[in-house]
C-alpha cells in the first residue's frame, strides 16, 4: 500500500494527464494554423525574403521562454513562503520547458541571422549574449537540482537560484533598447510594427506555443509525481524480495 503522500501524488498525476489530453486537440489545431499563417497566409518580407518566416516561431518560443522563467520565479517565491512541494515541482517543470524554448530560440536565431546579417552568430550582440547567459543560468539550475540530495534545504536553495536567475529576463527584453544591436525593435509600447497579416501570424504562433508550454509543463509535473510513486513501489519491492 502506498503512503498517503504518494497516493495523493498518483491522483494528482492522473488529473494532470487528463488536462494534457484536453489540451492536445487545441494544440494540434493551433500549431497547424501557425504553420499555415507563417508559410501561406503572410506575404514574403521585402528585404529578408523567405527566411523571415522563421520569425513567428522564433518570437513564439522566446515569449514562452520568458513566461516559463517567470513561472519559475513565482513558484520559487511561493515555495519559500508556503514550503509546499507543489511549488517546487512547478518551478522545476517550468524551468525544463523554459530551457527547451530557449534552445529553440538559440537554434532558430542563427538560421535567420545567416542570410539576414551574413553571420551565423553575431558575437557581442547584446540580445544574443544575454539570451545565451539566460540559457546557461537555467541549465545550471537544472544541473544543481540533480547534484543535491532530496530535502528541504535543496528546494530552498534552488528556489533562491530560480528567483535570482530571473533577473536576466528583463535584461534580455531591454537589451535592444539599452544597447546598440542589430536586432530590430518589432514590438513596442504601441504594438507590433508589422503588416496586419504578419501580426495575425505572430499572435497565432504565440498562442500555439503558449498552449504547448502549458501541455509540456503539466506533463513534466505528472511525470515527476509518477517517478516518486514508482520510487516508493521499487523500495517496497526490494524490502519484500
Amino acid at each position: 500500500m502506498l503512503s498517503e503522500t504518494n497516493l495523493q501524488n498518483a491522483r494528482t498525476a492522473t488529473s494532470y494527464l487528463k488536462a494534457v489530453r484536453w489540451l492536445l486537440a487545441p494544440l494540434y489545431v493551433l500549431m497547424t494554423l501557425a504553420l499555415y499563417a507563417a508559410f501561406l497566409h503572410t506575404p514574403t518580407e521585402r528585404i529578408m525574403g523567405e527566411v523571415q518566416r522563421i520569425f513567428y516561431f522564433h518570437v513564439g518560443a522566446a515569449w514562452n521562454a520568458f513566461l516559463a522563467f517567470f513561472v519559475v520565479f513565482l513558484a520559487s517565491v511561493f515555495y519559500l513562503i508556503k514550503r509546499h512541494p507543489f511549488w517546487d515541482q512547478l518551478a522545476v517543470a517550468s524551468a525544463e520547458v523554459g530551457v527547451l524554448f530557449t534552445t529553440i530560440v538559440l537554434v532558430t536565431g542563427p538560421i535567420w541571422a545567416k542570410p539576414a546579417w551574413g553571420t551565423w552568430w553575431p558575437s557581442g550582440d547584446p540580445r544574443v549574449m544575454t539570451t545565451l547567459v539566460l540559457w546557461l543560468i537555467y541549465v545550471a539550475y537544472l544541473i544543481l537540482r540533480t547534484s543535491l540530495p532530496e530535502n528541504d534545504k535543496k528546494y530552498r536553495f534552488c528556489a533562491v537560484f530560480g528567483i535570482i536567475g530571473f533577473i536576466d529576463v528583463p535584461i534580455v527584453w531591454m537589451s535592444i533598447r539599452w544597447w546598440r544591436t542589430i536586432h530590430p525593435v518589432v514590438i513596442t509600447s504601441s504594438g507590433a510594427n508589422l503588416e496586419p497579416s504578419m501580426k495575425q501570424a505572430l499572435w497565432v504562433a504565440v498562442v500555439a506555443f503558449t498552449i504547448c508550454y502549458l501541455t509540456l509543463t503539466l506533463l513534466r509535473i505528472s511525470m515527476r509525481l509518477q517517478e516518486r510513486v514508482l520510487d516508493e513501489l521499487s523500495q517496497r519491492a526490494e524490502i519484500t524480495s
